[in-house]
């Protein structure tokens, strides 16, 4: 008893291997088309001088932040 030789196996093959390049070329093109995402360097501030009769203490925006979730 001999097996009948396979016909659909190299056909499944061939199919499998063009819809994996297809797939792979898709992403590639969504991938070109995407803007890039690139950081911004944050902006350097120059520093205030420091105080001359002492107390650091300003109301600068953060704490305003700070103070506006402390309001009931």
């Amino acid at each position: 008893m001999s097996k009948p030789p396979r016909q659909e196996q190299p056909a499944l093959r061939r199919r499998s291997l063009f819809a994996g390049a297809g797939v792979v070329g898709a992403a590639a093109a969504a991938t070109a088309l995407l803007p890039s995402v690139r950081p911004e360097a944050p902006v350097a501030q120059e520093p205030k001088p420091a105080p001359t009769r002492g107390g650091g203490y300003s109301l600068s925006e953060h704490v305003q932040q700070y103070y506006k979730t402390t309001r009931i």
